[in-house]
C-alpha cells in the first residue's frame, strides 16, 4: 500500500482532549490524513467538530452508524483505511465490530471493551476478516520502556522476583463529576465506564506496562478496591496484589485520590542479578540497578540503547520526547501493519514497532474484570490466567 492512509474517528469532538492527542500521533510521521469523521454523540456537535477540523461534507458524519454505512458503500480505494475510537468505555465494542465487519482496520482506546465476551466475540472477527487491531495503550510506546523490555528479556535482570508498579493521581479527590467536567463525570458512571473506576482507567494501563516489560503471565490476584469520595459509584482507588505464573510476586496500586500527583506512572522490576526502575513523568531515562555494581542511568537517545528503542526514538539525545511521541509509536505500529497486510489478533508488529493488539486488550478487560471480583470476595486469592 503506497500514499497515505486515509482514516475516520469516532469521537474526539471540540473540547476532548483524547482526541486531539490521536489525531496529532496519527499526523507525526505523515502518513496518515483524517478523511472522515463522527466526532461526537450530539450530531449537531459532530458535524460542527467536523467542519472545524476541515473534514469535506460529504465525510462529516452525524453518527458513527451513518459513518459505517456510507463508508462501507464507497469504493475499496476511497473508503477510510482505518478507524480511530476515542469514546466512552461502553461504546467501544459496538463501534469496533460493526467497522471490523466491513473490513476497515481499527484503533481502539482502553479498556478496549467492557467484558470478556465482548473481547473473545472481537478477537474472533479479527482472526475472520485478518483486519489489524491496534490498543492505545500508549506507554508501551516510550522508547526507555521498550529498552526496559529488551534488558530483562535478554537477561539482564536475571529471574524476575517482584514488581511494583504505581498509577498516582489526584484529579478525583474530590466530587468533580459534579462540576460538570466531562471526563469526570463518564468516567465515575458505571453505564459508560464499566465495571472499574480507577482500576479500569488508569489500572489497566499498570497491568499492560508491567506485561509488556516482563512477559510474565498473571496467576492470582487479591485486590481491594475502595470509593473513598462520598456517593461515588466506581473505585477511585485501588491496591492490588499479584501472582505471577513463574513464582514471581507484585503490587499494583491505581488511585486518582491521591493529592498532590499529576500522573504519576511509575514501575520498579527486581530480579536476581539487577533492577530496572522507570517513571512516566520523567520518560526519558531508566535506572537500572546491577547486584554489587554502581547505579546506571540509560537515556534516550544514545547509541548505547537497543535496537528496539532505538526505533522509537525520534529526535537527537537532550531534547525532552514524551507523551504525544509515544501515542504516534503506537500509531506508526499500526500503520506499518496496515502497509503490509499482517492483520489477525497474534500480529503486533515487530522490528521495534511493536503495538497492543486486540488480545491484549482482551487480557486488559480480563483483569479489570478479575480485580473487581477479587475485591467483592471474601476468599483471599483470585485466579487470575488470562485465556483468550
Amino acid at each position: 500500500m503506497t500514499g497515505k492512509l486515509k482514516y475516520g474517528m469516532v469521537g474526539g469532538g471540540k473540547g476532548a482532549f483524547i482526541g486531539a492527542v490521536h489525531r496529532m500521533a496519527a499526523a507525526l510521521d505523515q502518513q496518515a490524513v483524517l478523511t472522515a469523521g463522527a466526532l461526537s454523540i450530539h450530531p449537531g456537535e459532530a458535524i460542527e467538530s467536523g467542519k472545524e477540523l476541515g473534514l469535506a461534507d460529504s465525510r462529516n458524519y452525524a453518527s458513527w452508524q451513518e459513518m459505517v454505512e456510507k463508508e462501507a458503500k464507497l469504493p475499496k480505494g476511497e473508503r477510510i483505511d482505518f478507524v480511530s475510537i476515542v469514546t466512552p468505555n461502553f461504546t467501544h465494542y459496538e463501534i469496533a465490530r460493526a467497522f471490523a465487519s466491513i473490513g476497515i482496520h481499527v484503533i481502539c482506546e482502553k479498556p478496549m471493551v467492557n467484558s470478556s465476551e465482548q473481547a473473545r466475540n472481537l478477537i474472533s472477527l479479527v482472526d475472520k476478516s485478518g483486519i489489524v487491531f491496534g490498543v492505545t495503550y500508549n506507554y508501551s510506546g516510550y522508547p526507555m520502556v521498550k529498552q526496559a523490555r529488551h534488558m530483562v528479556s535478554s537477561g539482564k535482570l536475571g529471574t524476575i522476583r517482584k514488581v511494583i508498579v504505581e498509577y498516582n493521581q489526584g484529579w478525583l479527590a474530590t466530587k468533580l463529576e459534579e462540576t460538570g467536567q466531562q471526563q469526570a463525570s463518564w468516567r465515575v458512571d458505571p453505564k459508560r465506564a464499566g465495571l472499574g473506576g480507577a482500576i479500569g482507567d488508569i489500572g489497566s494501563h499498570a497491568e499492560q506496562l508491567t506485561s509488556f516489560i516482563t512477559g510474565l503471565e498473571m496467576d492470582s490476584v487479591c485486590a481491594d478496591l475502595t470509593s473513598f469520595v462520598p456517593g461515588r459509584l466506581l473505585d477511585d482507588d485501588a491496591n492490588v496484589l499479584l501472582r505471577f505464573t513463574n513464582g514471581a510476586k507484585g503490587i499494583l496500586t491505581a488511585s486518582q485520590i491521591e493529592i498532590g500527583h499529576e500522573n504519576d506512572l511509575r514501575i520498579r522490576i527486581f530480579g536476581t542479578q539487577a533492577s530496572l526502575e522507570w517513571h512516566q513523568e520523567n520518560p526519558n531515562q531508566l535506572m537500572f540497578k546491577p547486584i554489587n555494581e554502581p547505579e546506571q542511568i540509560l537515556r534516550r537517545g544514545n547509541g548505547y540503547l537497543c535496537d528496539e528503542a532505538k526505533a522509537n526514538i525520534r529526535i537527537p539525545a537532550g531534547h525532552p520526547e514524551a507523551f504525544i511521541e509515544a501515542f504516534a509509536n503506537i500509531y506508526r505500529g499500526v500503520f506499518a501493519a496496515i502497509r503490509a497486510g499482517k492483520g489477525g489478533s497474534k500480529y503486533g508488529g515487530s522490528g521495534g514497532l511493536e503495538f497492543p493488539t486486540v488480545r491484549d486488550g482482551a487480557r486488559g478487560v480480563h483483569f479489570i474484570e478479575t480485580v473487581v471480583a477479587s475485591s467483592k470476595s471474601d476468599q483471599k486469592w483470585t485466579a487470575a490466567k488470562f485465556e483468550s
